[in-house]
């Protein structure tokens, strides 16, 4: 009973941190209509669809991580119920196969698409494309921030599940 817990802590964990992105959607939209209503140079303006599109993405992300952590918080007892050691051996793949995804996008990917858009803005002098190329930037520091704390609880998570997997008889 106690790996429920811990599942159900992980996954509410999991929601609050997903509301996150939906917190900087919203400062981004936000933004894109600050740059609509008050920006007056050509760099300010073009920044009005490039925010827009990351914050309706990053509201996106957020919406579809809060879904379907809740809905997953729901199975849990049902699932921990029907067979426990079923329950804890597919906890721990998908914790395993999280954290492989976690290290290639997160860590990999993230970082790349961060140096490409950092040198397209010295490189391009067109105000829409420096827009892009720094609104881009933030929202992969966004990103890269809540997915690395997410990250780290889900190696907590995936020892505790460990743990108890190791411990239960054979």
């Amino acid at each position: 009973m106690e790996i429920l817990k811990a599942a159900t802590d992980w996954a509410k964990a999991e929601v609050f941190s997903s509301a996150f992105f939906m917190l900087f959607g919203i400062l981004f939209v936000s933004a894109s209509i600050g740059f609509w209503q008050l920006g007056k140079t050509d760099l300010a303006r073009a920044f009005i669809f490039p925010t827009l599109t990351a914050g309706i993405l990053l509201l996106i992300i957020g919406a579809g991580l809060v879904y379907s952590n809740k809905s997953r918080i729901a199975s849990f007892p049902a699932a921990y119920e029907r067979d426990a050691a079923a329950f804890v051996q597919s906890e721990i793949t998908r914790a395993e196969k999280t954290m492989a995804e976690y290290q290639t996008i997160v860590f990999k990917v993230i970082p790349l698409i961060i140096v490409v858009a950092a040198l397209s803005i010295m490189f391009i002098d067109n105000p829409l494309w420096r827009a892009i190329s720094i609104t881009t930037i933030a929202m992969m520091v966004v990103i890269l921030m809540v997915d690395s704390n997410a990250h780290a609880r889900m190696e907590a998570y995936h020892n505790e599940l460990v743990s108890v997997d190791t411990s239960a008889p054979a």
